[in-house]
Parts: C-alpha cells; structure tokens; sequence
C-alpha cells in the first residue's frame, strides 16, 4: 500500500514538473526523468512556485526511507515455534469451544454461501449455554434499566416523561417507572453516572451493596459487601482462584469427573494439577465422600498437596442437583481437611424437579454453625445462566469468605491487575441479585417472562430426555436442574474400532458423524472428562421450543442409521 502511494506521488510530481517546465522553456525542452525509486527528490526550480500537490508529493517521498540493498529481503524467520510456546497453553484443552465446534463454523459458512449443499438447512449449536443466541429473550426490566444507565441523558424528567407519555399513545411498550426509579439508583451510585469509566477493583461499592443484600435475602444469612469481587463473568474469578492457590504442579484441586473444562484448563494454565473425583452416574451423578477421600489419600500419596474442593451444584454438564444432607457432607469435608470449599453456583436459578432446592453452600455452613473462622469458602455467580442468559454482557461475581485480612489483599492485588470488570456487567449482577418484587409496576412482566422461560427449559430437558433414553444404546439421567444432558453412549465395537483408525476417541467420533449428517453441534464426553470405558456427549436444552422437535427427529434418525452402520 505504501509502495502504491509513493508511484501515485511520483506520477503527480513528475507531471506538475513537466507542465511548469513545458511553460517555461521551449516546446522541444523535455525535463530529466525522475528515478524509479528516488534516493531524494530534486528540489523545485527556485523560480517557480510549486503547487500545493506538488509540494505534497515532495514532502511524501522525502519522508520515504533510502532504498539499501537489503530493502527487498525476507524479513528474518521468527524464533517462536509452537514448540517453544508457554508449555501450559499448550497443555490447556477446552473442548465446548474445541475441534467440533470449528468444523461447524465452517459448515455453517458452506450453507450461506451454497445453500442445499447439505441435508440441513441450518446449524443447531447445543454446545454451549448460550441462550440468547438461540433465541431465548432477555429479561425486559433488566435491559431498560442498563439502557437508561448507559444513556443518562434521556433521564431528565421531562423529556422522559414526555417520551413515555408519547410511546403509551401509540401503544407500544413503554419503560416503567421502577426501571426509571432504579436506574437513577444505580447512577447516584456511580462516581460522575460515568458507565464508561473504570470503577473499584472489587466493583462499584453500591453495586456490592445491593448483591449482599440479595444475598442475605436468599440464604438468611448476612453479606458483606466487602467480600464480594465483581468480576466479567465467572471464568475470571475462577481463574483469579486458581491464580491464588497453584503454586506448582504439587499442589492439587479436587475437581468433579464430569467437569466443566474451565476448571481443567485454568489449573493447566497456572500449573496445577487436577485430582479427579467421580460422579456416580448410577446414582444420578452422585458425590459421594468415600470417593473424595479415596483420591485425596491417592494424590497425597504421590505427594500432591491437595489446597481445594471444586463442587459444581446444579451440575455442568450432569445436571444434577445436589441434596441438603449431601452438601452438609461435603462441608465437613472440607472443614476437616482443611480445604478451600469453591462453589460454582451459577446454576442457581435452573432448577426444574419439585423436589429439589437449590441451596448455597455459604447457608448450609452457616446452619452448621460453621464461620468464617472454621471454613474458607468462595461462592460463584454469574449473569450469562439462570433465565437471564446475558452470556455476552460479561458479569459476575465471588463471594469470598473466611480468608484472613492478609490473604484478602493479595485477592485485592489480582484484582487490580485487571483494573475492573465492564460495568454493564456490574450492573446486571446487582439486578440479577435484586429483581423487580411484588408491588413494583414491572413485577408482573418480569415473573411473566421468567416464569415463562425457566418452564420452557423444564419442557425441553424432558422431551429431549426421553427421546434419549428412547434410543438404541443409549442412557440419559433426569435433567435436574442447569442448562445440560450427558448422555451414555454404549458404542458397538466396530464404531470403537472405526474411531481407533481415524485417530479420535470414539465419542469424538459419534459426534462428528452426527455433526455432518445433521447439523446438530454436540460436545464429545471425554472434553469432560468421564470413567475410562465409558462415551458420552454435552447436549445443551436450549434451542427453542419449537425447534426441539427437529432435534429429535434428526438425531433419531442419525442414531439409528449410525448404529446400523456400525452393528458387530
């Protein structure tokens, strides 16, 4: 491009030349050419004036560097290889976002630029918990208000009653006045009504203030706002933990086999080492504490120091939801282990059993009398699940508690590193935490819409359950709560076999197969992590409703075509 300019230059500057020449001196006069590539331009004739192009042409190649005669060479090759990369990246997988995934992007490119290329007319992402881009609508009060903060100005009074005064004739949805009322809350909270500017390391003080409440009201218990860390979703906090507590490839976390890959991946990336602990599928993915204590004695016979308890409750990507009597277990657990219990609650809203509850750990240690003094806990919230599903506004939060005052600033420290979380993350938290309630004039609309949502999600983790369990070979387990299936495959030996000689683990296989005959994105159990000798694979219950049946119908289809194909 810059080469391009400069003959564009010297094409001006040769042709302003000449005319100033031609004027001057004979017709039969021809100036001297200029070089292809000028070492530095000759200066104008001192008797003319030079236009203001040509004095822009002179400037402009005077500024390009001298030709040297290496000027045309390769730049030197680079020593970066894969292989000299940071070893952990290489080590760090995450399938939900892996292999499958990409091949889909490129399906998905091959039918909007030929479309009938293949037997589907569309991708169904089921990988990821995702919601809104399958559809699924936001909260409305929850989006009036982050508008009216992120745009301050149309809340003078008058325009803006004005405004909804204008909208309420036509008939169209107005703004209500808790969303007006809260927004102005929120802005007095904020140093300058500045949605733009950083905030607190640990987040808007209001903002902390209003989720401890929400807090408090959920659980009994009291919050303060002091140990709440804002944050761009969870994964942030979760990494800011493992940050906290990895100090080599000795020290171990206690995660749950099936796990979300965040959990592996960010103790890959700081140089831990993950203690696998399994979920009994035979019980409805059950933890059972014989088995936290048998590879707790395991990784401490190889002299691994275990420093913390995973729990993922409602489960990702098993779905369970964990019992109260359960959970006390695994709290004195921890207690007399001395383990930093790390909850990952962001599920807590997608329950869809009516008997079970959802119950944070923080309230069940605090009913067993337990305190700050007696278990260190960090507590995990997020924006992007629940029947929100604001995944792209990116917020979220920590609850740290019992941690002593000199632990508690080198959190602070890792926070300040990031600077802040985005603030229309901050915001929907304290919303998320402290939704409109009975009496407010968007109460209504906003149960409506919940209710709605978290119902739909109930209808369809059911159909999609038993049209599993309908299938050859196939067992799937009550979705209790959260936004997934995982589903056994008992693949024949053959497909095994099929797997083994092109190179991939037989559920990557099945779900490849599945991807290319279907469009259906799912996600390979062994991303997960499961009992050696055993295949599964992630289906989300999100694609909505009236798409759910096409899910069936296609993987219906595909299984049975697959295990034709492939019977021993």
């Amino acid at each position: 491009m810059r080469r391009s300019a400069a003959d564009k230059a010297r094409k001006l500057l040769k042709t302003t030349t000449s005319t100033r020449s031609l004027s001057s001196n004979s017709a039969s006069h021809r100036p001297s050419p200029l070089p292809r590539f000028p070492l530095s331009p000759p200066p104008p004739p001192p008797s003319s004036k030079s236009s203001p192009l040509s004095q822009f042409a002179l400037r402009f190649l005077t500024s390009l560097p001298s030709p040297s005669s290496d000027s045309m060479a390769p730049p030197p090759s680079s020593s970066l290889t894969v292989d000299t990369l940071n070893p952990k990246v290489l080590k760090c997988e995450y399938a939900v976002r892996g292999e499958i995934v990409t091949l889909a992007q490129q399906l998905q490119q091959v039918l909007q630029e030929n479309p009938g290329s293949h037997p589907f007319d569309e991708i169904l992402y089921c990988n990821i918990g995702n919601p809104q881009s399958l559809g699924q609508q936001p909260i409305t009060f929850f989006r009036e208000v982050l508008a009216l903060c992120d745009h301050p100005a149309i809340l003078d009074k008058s325009e803006t009653q004005g405004l909804f005064r204008c909208v309420a004739l036509l008939k169209v949805s107005h703004v209500s006045a808790d969303a007006i009322e809260r927004a102005w809350q929120i802005l007095d909270q904020i140093p300058g009504r500045a949605t733009g500017a950083y905030s607190h390391s640990q987040g808007i003080k209001g903002l902390r203030d209003t989720i401890a409440a929400g807090i408090e009201a959920r659980d009994g218990f009291p919050a303060d706002p002091n140990d709440i860390f804002l944050t761009d979703g969870a994964s942030p906090a979760v990494h800011m933990m493992m940050q906290l507590l990895t100090r080599s490839e000795e020290d171990g976390i206690l995660c749950p086999i099936p796990q979300y890959p965040l959990y592996s991946a960010s103790i890959a990336l700081h140089g831990g080492t993950l203690v696998p602990y399994y979920l009994n599928e035979a019980t409805g993915w059950g933890l059972e504490i014989p088995e936290l204590k048998k590879q707790l004695e395991a990784a401490k016979s190889k002299g691994i120091t275990v420093r913390s308890l995973v729990v993922i409750n409602p489960g990702n990507p098993t779905g369970q939801v964990l019992a109260e009597d359960n959970q006390r277990e695994i709290v004195e657990f921890c207690k007399k282990e001395g383990l930093v219990l790390l909850a990952d609650e962001v599920y807590q809203e997608n329950i869809y059993v009516p008997d079970k509850k959802f119950h944070s750990f923080k309230k069940i240690s605090r009913t067993m009398g337990y305190g700050d003094k007696e278990i260190s806990l960090v507590s995990f919230q997020s924006v992007s699940k629940g029947y929100y599903g604001e995944c792209g506004k990116r917020g979220g939060y920590m609850e740290v508690t019992g941690f002593s005052p000199e632990i508690r600033e080198q959190i602070y420290k890792l926070a300040s590193v990031n600077l802040c979380s985005n603030i229309s993350g901050q915001i929907l938290s304290s919303l998320v935490m402290s939704p409109p309630k009975v009496g407010d004039e968007s109460y209504e609309s906003y149960s409506a819409e919940k209710d709605g949502i978290l119902s739909s999600l109930a209808r369809r983790a059911k159909t999609l359950e038993d049209a599993f369990n309908s299938l050859e070979g196939i067992t799937c387990n009550k979705a209790e709560g959260a936004m997934y299936l995982f589903p056994s495959i008992h693949l024949p030996q053959k497909a095994i076999k099929a797997a083994e000689a092109a190179k991939t683990a037989p559920d990557a296989f099945y779900c490849r197969r599945l991807l290319n005959a279907t469009g259906i994105v799912v996600v390979p159990g062994s991303g997960f992590g499961q009992v050696p000798g055993t295949w599964h694979f992630r289906c989300t219950i999100l694609p909505q409703e009236d798409k759910i049946p096409a899910v069936v119908s296609r993987l219906t289809d595909f299984h049975k075509g697959f295990m034709d194909e492939f019977r021993d």
